[in-house]
């Protein structure tokens, strides 16, 4: 089994199966989204208490998938949500907005 987070020279991975499932998508839907630039995300690196830890954002239309990610890549807390109707508004999905 490969690991699902790995850090590399400063970037993080992240199994695309994870961030399919979160998202309520297939694999190849997801990638076919991203390469479209369909599917966003957002990583946030903690201070203070949360020194160590990353958070991982990905958004796709209404639907949200966040992860808490540890120094080692492992997972710490996952949350999906579908907000229905109601879409996300475009800063959401960008930082420093």
């Amino acid at each position: 089994m490969t690991q699902e987070i790995v850090f590399h020279e400063g970037a993080i991975e992240v199994d695309a199966r994870l961030i399919a499932q979160g998202l309520g998508l297939g694999v190849a839907s997801l990638q076919a989204l991203k390469r479209a630039s369909k599917v966003t995300s957002l990583c946030e690196r903690g201070v203070g208490n949360d020194l160590g830890l990353h958070r991982l954002t990905f958004f796709y239309g209404n639907r949200r998938f966040r992860l808490v990610v540890g120094q080692a890549g492992n997972v710490i807390s996952r949350s999906s949500i579908d907000f229905g109707d109601r879409s996300l508004l475009a800063p959401m999905h960008k930082p420093g907005t």
